[in-house]
């Protein structure tokens, strides 16, 4: 049997289906619609409310970052982020040009501009050499020790690694790096909730972290995000993510520019309710990946694996191929049989608002970019033990 359709069948048999299979659709086994109905019983379903507070204080606990702050979607927890570190006008972020948008949008919602640099083939994140080779030859720090472009002596104030997959970056060589050329790191850990890096979490290794609860992520809460700090960098997040609104009685105080980015009771409801299943979900997605590469060992298809030292979530699961006709005639007949199939990102160095923004030389990221396609990696929807 071709490996195509081999892989057609083992899909539908793991998902027990006949029916179009999905890339990545939301599961609610739990306390999910209980907890929602709590919000609306309650009244309270916007930005102010218990489950707003609970998610947050078990989002810390369960990645044991000092605080989290809960945001609307994951855009706003990185675009917040990014101005705690003092990400501002004219500034430089470096970043991987393999990314979803949202990263790069992040970026210049700050008035600032992205420099993109190569990834790594065994992580597809951004990759320390080239980050410290780019830098080398590009970057200086100046007499205060701030780091700027040569060409155009702007600040280069912060680099910003995105868990591609949910697979971790080389925390400890970009950490090196960044140390190095007193670089700030926000990590884009939208992908990697429950992700860990030589036994720690993703998103508490950097300044900052962020993680995003789209309805296409391991949890849930329809479209949300988090921002995961130090006690002090949290406070200021509150602020910044409830329009700067100062604490009085009656009075409507504002005391800055800021956002109305909190996320709403409602949404959080159903955080904390996909939050209890997390771990489960996460043993049912590393069982899959298993299953994929078991299927598809000695095939044409390399399957795409945590790096050492890692615990992926494996959130997406992705193969690469041969070459981009191999590719695309992957993505072609699973899709035409009715499994939805996906390439990665088109670089973003490529789209029309990041084209000029300097960049490294990226062999790795094109390579990666013409042979990478994601399988669908839902949690099934049944119970364990059910038919």
């Amino acid at each position: 049997m071709p490996v195509v359709e081999q892989l057609v069948e083992f899909v539908r048999d793991h998902y027990r289906t006949t029916d179009f299979v999905p890339l990545h659709a939301p599961v609610f086994r739990g306390n999910e619609k209980a907890y929602v109905v709590e919000t609306i019983d309650s009244t309270f379903v916007s930005s102010v409310g218990a489950f707003v507070d609970r998610f947050e204080k078990d989002m810390a606990a369960y990645t044991g970052s000092s605080r989290a702050v809960a945001t609307v979607n994951g855009t706003a927890a990185l675009h917040v982020a990014l101005r705690l570190v003092g990400v501002g006008q004219g500034d430089y972020v470096i970043t991987q040009p393999l990314t979803f948008v949202a990263t790069c949008n992040a970026i210049a919602y700050c008035g600032a501009e992205p420099i993109f640099i190569d990834v790594d083939r065994h992580t597809l994140g951004l990759s320390p050499t080239a980050l410290e080779a780019w830098l080398s030859e590009h970057a200086y720090r100046d007499d205060a020790g701030q780091c700027r472009r040569r060409e155009d002596n702007r600040v280069i104030r912060a680099c910003l690694p995105m868990h591609t997959f949910g697979h971790p970056v080389d925390v400890d060589g970009l950490l090196r790096v960044c140390h190095d050329w007193k670089l700030f790191m926000v990590e884009d850990a939208a992908e990697s909730l429950g992700s860990t890096y030589r036994g720690q979490h993703t998103g508490t290794f950097g300044d900052i972290g962020t993680l995003s609860f789209n309805g296409n992520k391991i949890i849930t809460t329809g479209g949300g995000g988090m921002i995961l700090c130090d006690e002090e960098a949290g406070k200021r997040a509150k602020h910044l993510t409830t329009t700067a609104k100062r604490p009085h009685t009656y009075e409507y105080v504002h005391d800055e520019l800021a956002y109305n980015y909190r996320l709403p009771n409602l949404n959080a409801a159903l955080g904390c309710a996909q939050l209890e299943q997390l771990d489960a979900y996460i043993a049912d997605k590393r069982q899959l990946a298993a299953s994929y590469a078991a299927c598809l060992d000695g095939s044409e298809y390399n399957f795409f694996t945590e790096p050492e030292g890692c615990r992926s979530n494996y959130w997406l699961n992705a193969v690469i191929c041969s070459d981009l006709s191999q590719r695309d005639q992957l993505l072609q007949i699973t899709n035409e049989r009715g499994i939805m199939t996906r390439p990665i990102w088109q670089l973003m160095n490529r789209l029309p608002m990041y084209s000029n923004a300097p960049s490294g030389e990226l062999p790795n990221a094109l390579w990666l970019e013409a042979r990478v396609v994601n399988l669908p990696s839902s949690i099934r929807a049944h119970h364990a033990g059910e038919a």
